[in-house]
């Protein structure tokens, strides 16, 4: 499987230093440099990551590295971090290494993906395969097809059969004291129709396993606690979400709480993580605006009133970050990812690497059962990419591990900011704005719409998209519009039944306060967006025609009634659940709602679209089908004839491979630059 190499001379480290200073101001002389360079070519921003995984074994002596090259199959090794050497542990001839987890810190559990092929040319699941950090006792343990995929010889696959093709690593952390985890077998029907998960218990050395016995028929998620084993339950059945909790007294599953699945009720929260003492952690509204994480009394079968982390203004999501038995502090995610230490010697460390990197957010990952004084550190900023580093406590000193896209230089990125504008109603719409560097006054202006749309769109840090774009003289703003999540309540039960309605207002809003502030020229507006942000630029023309100059959709919703009725030479993915119990609520009910449904459908009013429109699909889309794309193009081009349409074949519900995501941008560019850039600026 390879044999021990230098640390640097493998992946190219070195000691950083230079982030530290890599963020202060530039000069005049710099910034005249700047503005006289070029700017990033696509592929810098749109390219597959060139570093993206890196896991410290439990011990904290070991790291596993997901290492890729230009041509070449992503790798897995591991570093022995007392000496740097470097073992290239597991690869495929056909295949990239896809996630991967310790089991113990010996042994490392991975899957299979290929980064070449998009969704419509995928003919393999994950499989899931093992082997130890020294590259012995090579096990296969799930197929990735009909048969066995095996890279060398392996007597124990022949003697013994695999799991099925629909066996999934579970995403949670394993005892990783033994050599046993927990994966998931998902009962799919249909492409996107889900019945019941099982859950497995899987030794990773011979490939045997016992399922989880006594949990319900329709399983759905499940929750290991602080050692690993499945502790919580939540099943699904007629809309309705049931958690389901099993006592480790007794090992009988009991019923915590039920609600209904797509709104929510009185009572109801999200089961987040156990605590080392066996303390559920869970995520609840509680009556309030925005949902607290607070502490779960089995006892009483309720939540605590007492909130243990509240963030102003934002919901919370994060999770625990636990080590050696004990909470040492919390992750959440507000304007930007951050922790909350409870541990006094975390916080003080948190304080020293924000000092030794002070333009970056700095995460820190302690190992779970430290041996040795090393820490992982992700390093991210509006103008820094995602970079992953080790600290070492014993030499106060950083290390570079990689860097996500390391031809990204920060002096030519742009600033992102958090701001807030009114709609026509009164309600605070929260956005993002970013701003070419070097200008903030009446710039043309792309309003970046986010898919879902009930998710949030955006937090603070580099992005391709908004980065790309303002690296061509673009100011971006990216409406959290009402239905978006994360930002409260209030703000997300706003968005119920308002596709094309007072969604539509907000966006529109959003960008007439650009106009209003002197950052957006009136004159050169283009909205964009994927998805339901496709969705929402097709109707953006249709409503405010006097405010967008041209539209850009891909991959586009453009009749919600297709989402519910299909079509016969295509199948979607969306979960027969969801049109039956969560799309009549949130979106719009077929009977109730169909004269809204038709005013609100790009199809129907394709013909009302004049402004110039670039359409861009997947061949193989299963969650917006390519019909939502061939009907508006026949029907919008009858009577426009400025519409660019392009189709991926091998593309799903976005673009997978980097030579579209780079076609896809390059036509972008043009596009833009004919309609509202200097190629169609106003003499």
């Amino acid at each position: 499987m390879g044999t021990p190499r230098s640390f640097a001379r493998l992946f190219g480290f070195s000691v950083l230093m230079a982030l530290a200073a890599a963020g202060s101001p530039l000069t005049a002389a710099q910034a005249a440099d700047t503005a006289a360079t070029a700017p990033p070519p696509i592929a810098d921003f749109f390219a597959n990551p060139e570093f993206s995984g890196a896991l410290l074994s439990p011990s904290g002596k070991y790291l596993a590295v997901r290492m890729g090259a230009k041509d070449q199959r992503d790798r897995l090794a591991v570093v022995t971090l007392a000496d740097n050497s470097v073992k290239v542990v597991a690869s495929f001839s056909d295949a990239d290494i896809g996630n991967f987890q310790w089991v113990n810190d010996e042994r490392l559990v991975f899957t299979a993906t290929d980064r070449t092929v998009g969704q419509g040319d995928a003919r393999y699941a994950p499989g899931l395969y093992a082997i130890n950090r020294d590259a012995t006792k090579f096990v296969q343990l799930a197929s990735r097809s009909a048969k066995p995929f095996i890279t060398s010889g392996d007597s124990l696959v022949r003697s013994r059969d695999l799991l099925p093709w629909n066996t999934y690593l579970l995403g949670q952390k394993s005892a990783q004291d033994s050599e046993f985890v927990y994966v998931e077998q998902p009962d799919i029907t249909a492409p996107g129709q889900v019945r019941k998960v099982r859950l497995l218990r899987l030794n990773t050395l011979n490939g045997r396993w016992t399922p989880v016995h006594g949990a319900p028929d329709d399983s759905r998620h499940w929750l290991l606690d602080d050692k690993g084993e499945p502790r919580i339950v939540t099943t699904f059945s007629k809309g309705v979400d049931t958690i389901m909790y099993r006592d480790p007294a007794t090992d009988a599953w009991r019923e915590l709480v039920h609600y209904n699945a797509y709104t929510g009720g009185k009572g109801s929260f999200t089961p987040r993580a156990f605590g080392p003492d066996g303390t559920l952690y869970v995520v609840t509204y509680a009556g309030k605006n925005t949902a607290s994480l607070r502490k779960f009394d089995f006892a009483t079968n309720e939540v605590a009133q007492q909130p243990l982390v509240v963030l102003d203004g934002y919901d919370f999501k994060g999770s625990l970050l636990t080590a050696q038995g004990k909470l040492l502090g919390v992750r959440y995610l507000t304007d930007a990812r951050g922790t909350a230490w409870f541990d006094a010697d975390m916080k003080a460390l948190q304080a020293r690497i924000d000092a030794m990197l002070p333009n970056t957010i700095n995460l820190i990952d302690a190992p779970t059962r430290p041996e040795a004084p090393w820490m992982l550190i992700t390093a991210y900023g509006d103008l820094f990419p995602s970079r992953t580093l080790l600290y070492n406590s014993a030499t106060d000193k950083l290390t570079m591990v990689g860097i996500s896209h390391p031809n990204i230089k920060p002096e030519q990125m742009a600033h992102q900011t958090l701001v807030h504008y009114k709609a026509r109603d009164g309600l605070e719409i929260p956005a993002w704005l970013t701003v070419p560097k070097g200008s903030g006054k009446h710039l043309p202006l792309v309003v970046l719409v986010h898919g879902g749309p009930y998710v949030r769109g955006n937090s603070w840090g580099w992005d391709a998209a908004g980065q790309f774009l303002a690296s061509r003289g673009y100011a971006v703003l990216e409406p959290e519009y009402r239905g978006s999540t994360g930002f409260g309540t209030r703000l997300f039960r706003a968005g119920w039944k308002q596709w094309g309605l007072k969604m539509q207002d907000d966006i529109a809003d959003g960008a007439r306060w650009a106009i209003a502030e002197g950052t957006a020229d009136p004159k050169r507006i283009c909205i964009a967006g994927a998805s339901y942000g496709g969705y929402a630029t097709l109707m953006g023309l249709i409503n405010d025609k006097d405010l967008y100059k041209c539209g850009i959709d891909w991959a586009g919703v453009t009749d919600i009634n297709m989402l519910y009725d299909g079509h016969w030479n295509f199948t979607s993915d969306l979960a027969e659940e969801w049109k039956h119990y969560g799309m009549p609520q949130l979106v719009g009910d077929q009977v109730k709602d169909a004269e809204q449904l038709k005013a609100t459908s790009p199809l129907l009013r394709a013909a009302e679209i004049t402004q110039p429109l670039l359409l861009a699909y997947g061949g193989a889309d299963m969650r917006v089908p390519l019909p939502h794309g061939t009907k508006f193009y026949n029907a919008v081009r009858q009577t426009n004839p400025n519409v660019e349409w392009i189709e991926y074949p091998e593309e799903g519900h976005g673009w997978a491979l980097p030579k579209n995501r780079i076609d896809f941008w390059g036509r972008v560019e043009k596009f833009l630059d004919k309609q509202i850039g200097q190629a169609g600026a106003a003499p």
